[in-house]
């Protein structure tokens, strides 16, 4: 891999992989158990990455690139939630897969230059193309967290018996 100035980039990369050991013990019903009605399953959580994987970051990656100071609006994942219900997990998680090792394969071939490209959001004001690749990392950081919650209470948890009492979950 060459680096290209260009950060978060092996982050970015490796979350698929990351994400799939996460999940590699999950039945269907696990990816869709919810912890609450309120929150998200892992299916819903996946099929948030693989929206917006194209409707938000690669919408935005392009517009970085091809025009001067595009205005992007805020992302709301709730508005989405409709999408998130019913999806195949499997379905969701491969699109998303497909869909980040394209979009590094873009990432790594810019020059570092391009980093510097700046863009108008709504909400947090003018921003750069490397200040959205961090934001990206977080987005992704934040998930793993919460797929790895998830697991944590849905497979583990139980049966760890009276050892896993101590343990304060909050998938």
């Amino acid at each position: 891999m060459t680096d290209t100035g260009l950060p978060c980039l092996d982050l970015l990369e490796a979350t698929p992989g990351i994400l799939r050991g996460l999940m590699s013990e999950l039945t269907d019903d696990d990816a869709r158990w919810k912890p609450a009605p309120d929150r998200f399953s892992v299916a819903e959580v996946v099929a948030h990455l693989s929206h917006s994987e194209g409707h938000c970051y690669r919408m935005r990656l392009d517009r970085f690139l091809a025009e001067t100071r595009p205005t992007f609006e805020p992302d709301d994942a709730q508005m989405y939630l409709d999408l998130y219900r019913d999806g195949d997990p499997e379905d969701a998680f491969d699109h998303f897969e497909e869909q980040r090792k394209t979009n590094i394969e873009y990432l790594r071939d810019l020059p570092s230059e391009a980093g510097g490209r700046v863009a108008l959001h709504r909400e947090a004001g003018e921003i750069t193309l490397n200040q959205m690749l961090h934001e990206w990392a977080l987005h992704d950081l934040g998930h793993i967290r919460q797929i790895a919650e998830l697991v944590r209470a849905r497979k583990y948890l139980q049966g760890a018996g009276p050892l896993g009492s101590s343990y304060q979950l909050k998938p």
